[in-house]
């Protein structure tokens, strides 16, 4: 019996101060402004419907002769990339001397419903590119991809080679054939066909609430229940709304395009293969053989290591190397283990090779 009471008293002071966190923390959220994400100064420098060109100030007096273009996926937004301030691989980079532009690919409508991966790729991507090689005076410039935007940067690599100096490959997914991933094993059963012709883009909500689902407990309750321990702290609760806003800033998917993405890539594998084809020629990574640098994360449950290290046999490169960090998928960019060291080692690499 006294253990019985001991044990409810116990109960009853941790709601206490649980409950006094949480009233602390709503008095510290209600103070609040809104916080700003993707602060690092640029300018719009080419347009093409939705699509906006950035090229970003200059921090330091040196930087490299030979620009990049930073391609990110069409998933989220590319805001994750300088999502603050001391948590930025945009601003990183720039510290670094890169001459950074980057694609945004804006907010799909229903008009774009038939917009294809051609039109991504042997479209807006080669007109950025060919804008930067314009505005440069250069016949190739560097390409860094993000996740979905590295696979768009493969196969534009594989396509354009004689336009890219050097090839950066950050998570990028290239063979989809393992079980490594929940989202590899959900996408073989999803009927492309019948959300396309059924919906015409696919909501990005919905694609956002299958992302939360891979971690169901992780990412729909217990952040939650932890960040009442961080909420009296002002710093921290920001960093936390920062990283909220992003994750729930989800465009629509353009409907041909995810039809082809999922049914071509995920169910079929063709990419890796050597099959895929864009309108009326075949993408070959052997194509591939400019200075390659993949990155990935080792533990990344969306873009496990086995998704993107055959990358590395498929290109002919000569110059090639792998870079690994011991974080998950969003931990590359944002995780305070990455700030020092991504990237330094991202902007020497591409300085050696420009």
């Amino acid at each position: 019996m006294f253990g019985f009471t001991t044990s409810l008293e116990n109960c009853f002071k941790e709601f206490s101060d649980y409950s006094q966190k949480l009233n602390e923390g709503l008095e510290t959220l209600s103070s609040l402004d809104n916080v700003d994400l993707a602060t690092a100064e640029k300018e719009v420098v080419y347009t093409d419907g939705k699509l906006k060109l950035y090229r970003y100030k200059s921090l330091v007096k040196k930087v490299c002769s030979v620009p990049v273009l930073i391609t990110y996926a069409l998933v989220n937004r590319n805001t994750m990339l300088d999502l603050q301030e001391n948590r930025s691989l945009i601003r990183n980079l720039l510290h670094q001397g890169m001459d950074l532009y980057l694609i945004d690919w804006g907010y799909p409508e229903r008009s774009d419903r038939y917009l294809t991966m051609e039109d991504h790729i042997d479209g807006y991507m080669n007109d950025c590119v060919d804008f930067m090689r314009k505005q440069h005076q250069l016949e190739k410039i560097n390409l860094l991809g993000v996740c979905q935007g590295g696979t768009f940067s493969c196969i534009y690599t594989s396509l354009y080679p004689e336009k890219i100096n050097t090839l950066v490959a950050t998570v990028t997914p290239v063979d989809f054939d393992h079980e490594k991933s929940l989202l590899n094993v959900w996408c073989q059963g999803i009927d492309a066909d019948l959300m396309v012709d059924t919906m015409g883009n696919v909501p990005g909500d919905m694609m956002n609430l299958g992302f939360q689902m891979l971690k169901p407990f992780s990412l729909n309750f217990q952040k939650y229940v932890d960040m009442v321990d961080i909420m009296k702290d002002k710093e921290k609760l920001e960093d936390f709304i920062r990283m909220e806003t992003w994750i729930f800033d989800s465009p629509d998917q353009a409907g041909e395009t995810f039809r082809k993405f999922l049914k071509d890539l995920y169910q079929k594998n063709l990419l890796i293969k050597g099959e895929l084809r864009m309108g009326s020629r075949r993408v070959d990574l052997k194509k591939i053989d400019m200075p390659l640098l993949m990155i990935y994360a080792e533990k990344d449950h969306l873009v496990p290591p086995e998704a993107v290290l055959p990358l590395y046999e498929a290109v002919s490169s000569k110059d090639k190397e792998k870079l690994s960090f011991p974080v998950g998928h969003i931990g590359l960019y944002v995780s305070g283990k990455t700030q020092k060291v991504l990237a330094p080692s991202i902007a020497t690499w591409i300085n050696n090779r420009s």
